[in-house]
């Protein structure tokens, strides 16, 4: 399905939704009925949060993950690479399907096995699906984060990369990378103006961050946020009575939100419910804002200040034949 674009406008979706936590089939299921609700709200775009697909590493925190070479580390790490996604496989074909017949782009967060780095490691990994279902680029998380540094690998700048929507010029990071300076210079110097955000949930995460990063760099920022409450874990999930033992109402509570290049708020952060949020922002309002600041234009000294990128895949090993 070919959708128009509109000359400056774009309407745009975030998903705030549960995953079917480490089950890959059945969060699938949940994210592309989620594009399907995008497309019937019209949109160009739609996002969903960190690690998504199959689920953020809840555990670890909970499970005193950091216990060198316990089996229960070992048992659930195991399980979760089950069921993480190896785009090789083709475990992203439905949502390309989808993305074709519905004419939406899609931003994925999704906890890759890549082939190239042996298949034994784990990635979060941010997925660009173009409006005709093309796997743009996929980008993995440069630091995990904390207690993310028990489960997942760091990336590679590979997928430092944006891509033209309509009016508009995409780019995406994961959670915390969000806060790197130098990770958000590389986008704003490739003419990124609408920049996605994703994250595994929490208002902490968004409430300040969003905003910040529009000032910044004088461009739509959307944060998107998954959601975990104690009923999303499947009742098979190991060691679940240790993971849910806090009694907590959520571990995640989503906080959703989008701002305007001006940083004042266009969607306030959304708090403990599932929903898609839907929105139609103005390019016009880049061009209005870029006048006194461009991060990488007329507010940019090249000739004192620039920043080397190196994007190419990183491997262990490389054949001369």
């Amino acid at each position: 399905m070919t959708r128009s674009y509109p000359k400056d406008t774009l309407i745009v979706g975030l998903a705030q939704i549960a995953p079917v936590w480490l089950d890959r089939v059945g969060t699938m299921s949940k994210i592309l009925d989620q594009v399907r609700a995008a497309n019937e709200a019209g949109c160009h775009l739609v996002a969903f949060g960190e690690g998504l697909l199959p689920g953020y590493p809840f555990w670890i925190e909970r499970t005193n993950g950091a216990v060198f070479n316990s089996p229960m580390q070992k048992e659930i790490h195991a399980h979760y690479m089950d069921q993480a996604v190896q785009i090789e496989a083709g475990h992203l074909d439905p949502l390309c399907a989808a993305a074709t017949e519905s004419g939406v782009a899609v931003v994925l967060g999704c906890i890759e096995r890549p082939l190239d780095r042996g298949g034994h490691s784990l990635y979060a990994s941010l997925v660009y699906i173009d409006s005709d279902g093309i796997i743009q680029s996929v980008h993995r998380k440069l630091m995990p984060t904390y207690e993310e540094r028990l489960t997942w690998s760091p990336g590679d700048g590979h997928g430092l990369r944006v891509h033209k929507l309509g009016a508009f010029t995409v780019g995406a990071l994961n959670c915390w990378e969000n806060w790197m300076p130098l990770a958000r210079a590389a986008m704003y110097g490739q003419g990124e103006d609408l920049h996605v955000a994703i994250w595994p949930g929490g208002i902490y995460n968004t409430q300040d961050n969003t905003r910040f990063i529009a000032m910044e760099s004088r461009s739509y920022v959307l944060s998107v946020s998954g959601l975990m409450r104690p009923g999303d874990f499947p009742k098979d999930t190991p060691y679940l009575s240790s993971i849910t033992a806090k009694g907590e109402d959520f571990l995640a509570n989503g906080g959703s939100c989008i701002s305007g290049p001006d940083g004042k708020w266009i969607v306030e952060p959304v708090v403990g419910v599932e929903t898609l949020i839907v929105a139609t922002i103005d390019h016009r309002r880049v061009r209005e804002e870029r006048q006194n600041f461009d991060p990488s234009g007329h507010y940019s000294r090249p000739d004192v200040l620039q920043l080397h990128i190196n994007r190419q895949r990183q491997s262990p090993i490389s054949f001369d034949e």
